[in-house]
């Protein structure tokens, strides 16, 4: 920016201090723990809204789904709109959208109603969250207030999972789960009211919106996921499988040539070209992966297998919400002095530890001996990533470009997610499969009639028979969700390297982007 454009916009653009830069802070935070733990609250309920709305297993994972492929899919563009329109207002305008769908989602009588719900909050958060990081790097100055903002924001994002688990405990315990959605009407109004008032307005860049690319990119991934869901039920050979993987194809090859030859892109591919930002961007898809696996997986077995109630199973993730912070706190302390590179290794190592000692979990596991260890070391492995994993990614970018690179950061969290949750739930519905096949005769030579009679009306296993084939599911696919978090280790060790101009940056003495 040059000339009086730049003069006039100087006010703006000054970082904020004091109270005012911690208020500004908490309502960024405040709008990111929202949309953050809307995709793990709702795991909480899920084993209600299967029975309300009439889910299958392999069919509820759209209710997260239906949530995250559209948030991250859109996340891009919701980061090029805060960037031309101006991010305070873009702010407001997607956290008002959220809470419009999350009204809607709450008063939701069928299924289907419940999914364009789930869709339409995808649109609302990718509209917010982009702008929200964005926000923090035009707030505080680059160097060492600025690492205790992203730390912050760190810890929030990281942790909002497991206090959503909490959270949506509580409100299904004590009153129904509508009110996992209801609850973000108040929330979300403060919000907006507040950023009226202590967010400053942001300077706006010439630019057009690249439509057509969010659109292949969203509809890619859908296809892509649709694909993995379908083959879990259906089978690898099955007509819609097959066409939905070629669709995914088709869709996220025109997305690649669409980028390539915008002169204004919704995804900047020259960002790619960087070896430690791609290296990051692959961290947190592997890792994602990983994490939205484990909630889901790990929802479904305390609840069914170990019979906990929904407010107690929140509470059991509660120690995972503060192991995280404690992580992200230590880990944005240190960074200057060793570099994102000790953490981002050690950290994914911790997280595929911790997920390969869940594969020992089976129908006599319980809490505190089987369940709560490996969910700790998890836990710590993410709390050290997710601050490394931000300040790797936005490292010496230029301010115009801040709304599009973070909101590459979180689409690959977002898509890493959903598409690692799909993957998994084939896995979880192979393994399934593969031990209902040896749990069938033993059933039918021990069952009463009554549930012989309940097998035959309804196809599912019952009892501790049931019980078997859902752990067995569960512990298998931890094992692929271990997989993915070693492959996020392998890239760190490999991939990722710290420079002296890095490390300069984050002791608050290099050049800001320009």
């Amino acid at each position: 920016m040059t000339g009086s454009h730049a003069t006039s916009q100087q006010a703006t653009q000054t970082p904020r201090e004091g109270r005012g830069g911690g208020v500004a802070l908490l309502v960024i935070c405040s709008c990111q723990l929202m949309v953050v733990l809307d995709v793990t609250i709702v795991n909480i309920a899920l084993p209600h809204i299967q029975t309300a709305l009439g889910f299958s297993t392999e069919n509820l994972s759209w209710v997260i789904n239906a949530y995250t492929l559209t948030f991250g899919g859109l996340l891009l563009l919701g980061g090029r709109l805060g960037d031309i329109l101006g991010r305070r207002r873009i702010f407001m305008t997607g956290v008002a959208l959220f809470v419009l769908a999350s009204l809607l989602g709450g008063l939701s009588q069928e299924s289907w109603q419940l999914l364009a719900a789930r869709s339409l909050q995808g649109v609302g958060g990718a509209i917010a969250s982009p702008t929200a990081l964005s926000l923090i790097t035009t707030t505080f100055r680059e160097g060492p207030e600025r690492n205790r903002a992203f730390g912050v924001f760190a810890a929030v994002s990281a942790g909002g999972s497991a206090i959503g688990l909490l959270a949506g405990g509580l409100l299904v315990e004590w009153l129904d789960w509508r009110w996992i959605f209801f609850v973000n009407v108040p929330i979300g109004a403060l919000i907006v009211l507040a950023t009226r008032r202590y967010i400053r307005v942001s300077e706006r860049h010439p630019g057009h919106f690249d439509v057509i690319g969010a659109l292949t990119a969203t509809l890619g991934m859908v296809c892509l996921v649709y694909g993995f869901i379908r083959a879990s039920e259906e089978g690898w050979s099955e007509i819609l499988t097959l066409a939905a993987f070629a669709a995914a194809v088709v869709l996220i090859g025109l997305f690649i040539a669409i980028e390539s030859r915008s002169r204004q892109p919704i995804t900047p591919l020259w960002m790619f070209r960087d070896r430690n930002r791609a290296g990051t961007y692959g961290m947190m898809l592997s890792l994602a992966a990983a994490m939205f696996g484990m909630f889901f997986f790990l929802t479904l077995f305390v609840q069914n297998i170990l019979g906990f109630s929904p407010l107690r199973t929140g509470l059991a993730f509660l120690p995972v919400s503060v192991i995280i912070a404690i992580g992200a706190g230590f880990t944005s302390r240190l960074l200057p002095r060793w570099g994102p590179k000790p953490f981002m290794v050690t950290g994914a190592v911790l997280a595929a530890v911790g997920l390969g000692w869940l594969t020992q979990t089976d129908v006599h596991s319980s809490y505190l001996g089987s369940l709560l260890g490996p969910v700790l070391v998890f836990g710590l492995g993410m709390g050290l990533q997710f601050v490394s994993l931000t300040l790797m990614a936005l490292s010496g970018v230029a301010s115009h470009e801040a709304g599009a690179a973070s909101g590459i950061l979180n689409t690959t969290q977002q898509v890493g997610g959903s598409l690692g949750l799909s993957i998994l739930v084939t896995v979880f519905g192979t393994a399934g499969r593969d031990e209902a096949t040896d749990q069938v005769p033993k059933f039918m030579a021990e069952a009463t009639p009554a549930q012989l009679a309940q097998f035959r009306r309804t196809g599912q296993l019952p009892g501790r028979w049931g019980d078997q084939v859902l752990a067995s599911g569960v512990s298998t696919a931890f094992l692929a969700a271990a997989a993915f978090a070693l492959a996020a280790a392998l890239i760190a060790l490999f991939v990722i390297q710290v420079r002296p101009s890095d490390l300069e940056r984050l002791r608050g003495g290099g050049r800001p982007g320009p």
